[in-house]
C-alpha cells in the first residue's frame, strides 16, 4: 500500500513537489501557451489526475481519444468544444468527454486552469484528418472556434 501524501498548493496554481511540464512535445500537435502538472498517479485505481493551465489566448490541441475523461475547471474562464457544441466554462464546472469525441479548450482573455482525470494507461490522442476538419468546419461557429495550426483557417 502506498504511503499517503499531501501535496500542498503553493502559489496560485502550483503544488509542492510537482514539476511544471510542457503540455506536449513541441511540433507534435498544434497548441499554444499551455502547461501540465501530474498531481496524482495511482496504479491500484489505474488513473492519473493532471492540472493543465492555458494562458490568455492559448488553446489545447483539437483531438479525440478512445478513453473517457473528466475535466474540472479550477481557475478562470474559457470555452471548450466537445463534439459539435461550444460551451463557456468557469470555475467548478465539470466537463465529461466521451470516448471518440472531438474536444479543444481555449482561454480567452484570462488564464484557464483545470484538473483532468484520465486512465493511467490510455491511447494516444488522434488529430483530425482533412475529412474530419472539413466536417467540423461545416459549422461556422466551430470553424471560428477551433485552432489547428492552419493559419489560413484559424481566426484569432
Amino acid at each position: 500500500m502506498a504511503e499517503p501524501i499531501l501535496r500542498r498548493r503553493i502559489g496560485t496554481a502550483r503544488w509542492e513537489g510537482v514539476d511544471v511540464a510542457p503540455y506536449k512535445n513541441a511540433g507534435s500537435a498544434p497548441f499554444r501557451d499551455i502547461t501540465r502538472q501530474l498531481l496524482f498517479r495511482e496504479d491500484d485505481l489505474a488513473c492519473e489526475l493532471r492540472y493543465f493551465e492555458i494562458g490568455p489566448g492559448g488553446h489545447s490541441t483539437l483531438e479525440r481519444h478512445a478513453h473517457r475523461h473528466a475535466v474540472v475547471v479550477l481557475r478562470g474562464r474559457g470555452r471548450c468544444l466537445v463534439g459539435d457544441r461550444i460551451h463557456e466554462v468557469g470555475e467548478h464546472d465539470l466537463v465529461s468527454i466521451e470516448p471518440g469525441t472531438w474536444h479543444q479548450f481555449r482561454a480567452d482573455d484570462e488564464v484557464l486552469g483545470f484538473l483532468c482525470l484520465v486512465n493511467r494507461d490510455r491511447d494516444r490522442p488522434r488529430l483530425p484528418d482533412a475529412a474530419a476538419l472539413a466536417g467540423l468546419r461545416s459549422d461556422p461557429a466551430i470553424a471560428a472556434f477551433i485552432r489547428t495550426g492552419d493559419e489560413e483557417h484559424d481566426n484569432d
